[in-house]
């Protein structure tokens, strides 16, 4: 039996540019953190007592018999991926699906992770972001950037650079004191509206917005947001603001980004005394995140009263196998 945990991811700053179309032709960049809230996969092989040879768990229960019948697309091709049989498996969150945290690739991260450990063989960090994104990119067919994969995998407070060749990932070097207090001034809050991320990209596109302009001005706010970060000597309230203007652009970019309730929301966190925030994920629904001096928190608590505080904190280990115990497993062929 295997479990893997893998943490979901906060994005801050440049998403968008993690789109291949655009950052094929102009760069792109992000700057996110995962934090402590996670998906478990629990992934054994199923005993042969059962007039099925697949179990699957997870807003659904699937039990097949050919694995072309499974319904879950990662799961179904997954399996074919890295030709896995005979297996049950289970999916359990700490936070729900479709919330703008990456979740369905801090899904298919763990998945492959577990799959690995099943076969007795290891993926490091990279192998797994990669093979995330061609499940979901390329096999899935899902429409959506890369930096949810290589964050849920990697693990931590990263500037992700995106180009022609593929990507880097490089830690942000703050200091322990300022990153603390960068986490105390962000209150995470649940609006209770979820949508799939790849359905708000779909209707962005369709909506045949030119958004360069706008995801251009986000690159260029990356470099600034980590020089707040990194510069002890900066005002790390500026990030705050910064995410303001990020989101005012975001915005911009679709449609389907925002709603009237949640203009009206993060009006009030505005109203409340927060310097800036944001929606996180693709838009459309989730959480909002808001970057609040501690003499506001009250206050900002106090406007956002009718939705679902999160308390979090930044987590650094990425995807890992927590329990894993071999079995003896001989194909039905042999």
């Amino acid at each position: 039996m295997i479990i893997t945990k893998t943490p979901f991811r906060m994005s801050f700053f440049g998403g968008g540019t993690d789109i291949k179309s655009f950052f094929d032709e102009y760069g792109g960049a992000v700057l996110s953190t995962t934090f402590d809230k996670y998906c478990y996969v629990n992934v054994r092989h199923l005993p042969r007592f059962f007039d099925y040879s697949t179990e699957l768990s997870y807003s659904k229960i699937e039990r097949v018999t050919n694995i072309n019948d499974i319904q879950h697309p990662a799961i179904r091709n997954a399996m074919k991926m890295l030709d896995m049989h005979e297996i049950r498996l289970t999916y359990e969150a700490d936070l729900p699906a479709r919330s703008g945290l990456g979740t369905s690739s801090s899904f298919a991260v763990g998945m492959l992770n577990a799959f690995y450990a099943l076969k007795g063989k290891y993926a490091d960090k990279r192998k797994l972001a990669d093979e995330a994104i061609y499940l979901e990119r390329v096999l899935c067919q899902e429409i959506g950037g890369w930096q949810d994969q290589i964050a849920a995998s990697f693990g931590g407070f990263n500037r992700i650079n995106f180009n022609a060749d593929g990507y880097e990932v490089f830690p942000v070097i703050i200091s322990p004191e300022r990153k603390k207090q960068l986490n105390k001034n962000l209150l995470m809050f649940f609006t209770g509206f979820t949508r799939f991320s790849s359905d708000v990209q779909k209707a962005n596109v369709l909506s045949k917005k030119d958004r360069t302009s706008q995801l251009k001005e986000m690159l260029v706010l990356v470099n600034e947001a980590e020089k707040i970060l990194t510069n002890k000597y900066a005002d790390l309230d500026d990030f705050g603001r910064m995410l303001d203007h990020t989101w005012q652009l975001k915005r911009q970019t679709g449609a389907a980004i925002s709603t009237d309730s949640i203009d009206n929301l993060y009006a009030k966190g505005l109203a409340a005394g927060a310097l800036g925030g944001k929606l996180l994920g693709a838009g459309g629904g989730g959480f909002l995140v808001f970057y609040v001096q501690p003499e506001y928190q009250e206050s900002v608590r106090m406007a956002m009263r009718d939705l679902m505080f999160i308390p979090f904190e930044f987590e650094d280990g990425g995807t890992r196998v927590i329990h894993y115990t071999p079995e003896t497993y001989v194909p039905q062929d042999s």
